[in-house]
């Protein structure tokens, strides 16, 4: 509910006129006529606008005898200002761990892996050991069967301990074996470095 709220409010203030009419009222205020006056625009059109800026409740009106005077309801859109920076702030820490988690990873590739792709060993640190495995893994393809001499010949591309590496795959969930033949699993089940 509160997203289309959200969506309700930055559609309606997309539109120019609306955006004109509250920054008159920010400075008090007005009547239709006087902003239609202001504005340049005919009184039904300013009626029109009046009436899309009631429905997200950025204005309110009371009358004045005969006169109906147009409010800005600043709590309104501060509110909305401040759910949409919430917003913002949030997609901004999330892209921040993202780039740190990529950062991470691109340093450890560099330190265990030599410039032409081998494997210098194999790292003890668990977190650091699946970042490693998974770069190895990225280059089998998914859905296709593997036989244990395949697999090892292309294990042995980074490492000679092909025997610990394939071993660990199945460990970690990156593959699944049946009868010697492997195969790579929904990249949802691999483990997640922390």
């Amino acid at each position: 509910m509160q997203l289309n709220r959200l969506v309700a409010f930055y559609k309606t203030m997309g539109d120019p006129t609306r955006f004109r009419i509250v920054a008159l009222l920010a400075k008090g205020p007005l009547h239709g006529q006087a902003i239609a006056g202001k504005l340049g625009l005919t009184a039904p059109t300013i009626t029109h606008h009046l009436k899309k800026l009631r429905e997200i409740h950025v204005v309110y009106e009371r009358r004045d005898k005969n006169t109906i005077y147009f409010y800005l309801n600043e709590s309104m859109i501060k509110q909305q200002a401040q759910v949409l920076t919430q917003l913002l702030e949030k997609r901004g820490e999330e892209l921040g761990d993202m780039v740190e988690s990529s950062l991470e990873r691109q340093k450890v590739l560099e330190n265990f892996f030599t410039k032409d792709g081998k494997l210098k060993s194999i790292p003890a640190q668990r977190k650091k050991k699946l970042i490693v495995f998974e770069h190895i893994v990225k280059g089998l393809k998914s859905g296709k069967k593997y036989e244990e001499k395949e697999l090892n010949e292309y294990i042995k591309q980074f490492h000679d301990d092909y025997a610990t590496i394939r071993r660990e795959f199945i460990i970690n969930h990156y593959m699944y074996r049946e009868n010697s033949i492997y195969e790579l699993n929904p990249e949802e089940m691999w483990a997640k470095p922390q």
